[in-house]
């Protein structure tokens, strides 16, 4: 039996029919087909080829261009899903697995999340005068950060961030601001207590811990909210407990302030009177100082123990203020005294009417040819050794008012012992 050819056109002759639900589509080799529109309402089909005189061959080209149309209407249908579908750029190709945290890490992120709400956004606002209308107008002159103390509303920061203040506004973590009152102050220490009236239920105390017990090496979390936009976590440990042997001067006053937490802990401007956490989300000292020539923080930030804090907060929300007893005396630098080769604190002045005054210390003065006269030069109070202003001060912030201290004083080449009663200072009586 001789073997069947076929033309170009007459594909149908030689292949198999096609299946309903399965399409084979094979180009013709010798058919050009160009669409062409003479007309906007008719399409004409041209051929290059010889034309079709038969009818099954026409049935076969119908059908290809009906193929054809399908899949072309079938094209249509996927790109307009694709583009009308809400997919994702990354997620319908791309599948991520789930994040995996270490346990330190679940940690330091459940700790910042339970706190954060305590932590609030202090604004201090001045009072300044247009130039040229003369309008007075009320303009923020700093910020900084505070934690909220007790359900009663008080907020704790520091002092020198509310310091020459008309107004203090007190933002919550939940963005609601409330106009904030002075409760008292503590200029020595830096400490500040705020009150706003606010709702009970927004109001979340952060847990209190104790600062005696710290080890330098232990872990601290600083939280902070700077600008009022969110807040800020830094980590770090405790450099240096600084109980025996550093001196750091407030902020403030310039009066040492003893027993500060020194940590590598970022603490940036804005931070300053917030919380520094131990790793069980516990209040251990007050965000205060860094030590940087540029101001921008260089791993060396300073916070005052919740001890001493604890105490201050205490005395302002009942009294309004701290009584803290006092010499009553002034004294010289350090450095003077280290020149005359003795070791102590020289007292330049003791006012008769003051403590020191009443007991009998002698002040440094000149005589009728002017020359100068030492006072007397403290060496011990109550039999602890006193080198230099910050171990008097240390002593005398471990006393009350109205205590009896034994003051031991160098005076010209022998010592004596005078009992002193302390009292408190002037303004604050």
């Amino acid at each position: 039996m001789a073997a069947a050819t076929c033309s170009p056109l007459s594909l149908s002759r030689c292949s198999p029919p096609l299946h309903k639900s399965f399409l084979t589509f094979r180009p013709l080799p010798s058919s050009k087909f160009i669409l062409q529109s003479p007309k906007p309402s008719s399409f004409k089909i041209l051929a290059s080829s010889s034309s079709v005189s038969s009818k099954t061959g026409k049935g076969d080209l119908l059908s290809s261009v009906l193929d054809s149309a399908v899949v072309l209407a079938a094209s249509i249908a996927i790109s307009i899903g694709i583009f009308v579908a809400d997919v994702g750029p990354a997620s319908a190709f791309v599948v991520t697995p789930p994040r995996k945290l270490q346990t330190d890490e679940l940690a330091t992120v459940r700790l910042f999340q339970e706190n954060t709400p305590s932590v609030v956004y202090i604004t201090n606002l001045a009072v300044r005068q247009d130039a040229f209308t003369l309008d007075v107008l009320e303009v923020p002159q700093g910020s900084g950060s505070g934690f909220v103390w007790d359900k009663q509303g008080h907020i704790v920061t520091n002092y020198h961030v509310i310091r020459g203040a008309s107004d203090l506004r007190v933002t919550l973590a939940d963005q609601s601001t409330y106009e904030a009152k002075v409760v008292g102050f503590d200029q020595d220490k830096d400490v500040a207590v705020l009150r706003i009236e606010a709702p009970k239920d927004k109001l979340r105390p952060i847990p209190i811990g104790i600062s005696a017990d710290l080890l330098v090496g232990q872990k601290v979390f600083a939280i902070g909210n700077p600008f009022g936009l969110d807040h800020t976590l830094t980590t770090g440990v405790i450099r240096l407990w600084v109980a025996q042997r550093n001196k750091f001067g407030c902020p403030a006053t310039g009066r040492p302030i003893q027993d500060v937490i020194q940590t590598d802990a970022a603490i940036n401007p804005g931070n300053s009177g917030g919380p520094l956490l131990d790793s069980s989300g516990s209040l251990i000292g007050i965000n205060t100082a860094i030590y940087s020539p540029s101001g921008a923080s260089s791993g060396v930030g300073f916070s005052i123990p919740v001890d001493t804090v604890g105490g201050i907060v205490d005395q302002l929300v009942r009294f309004g203020k701290v009584t803290r007893p006092i010499l009553g005396i002034k004294f010289a630098p350090d450095q003077s005294v280290e020149q005359l080769g003795v070791s102590g604190v020289l007292v330049l002045d003791a006012p008769p009417n003051g403590p020191a005054g009443k007991a009998g210390l002698q002040p440094t003065k000149r005589d009728s040819y002017g020359r100068l006269i030492l006072g007397d030069i403290i060496t011990s109070v109550n039999d602890k050794k006193v080198s230099s202003g910050s171990d008097l001060y240390r002593i005398l912030d471990q006393c009350k008012v109205g205590d009896t201290v034994m003051v031991e004083v160098l005076r010209g080449d022998h010592k004596e012992k005078l009992p002193v009663v302390l009292e408190p200072k002037p303004d604050e009586s």
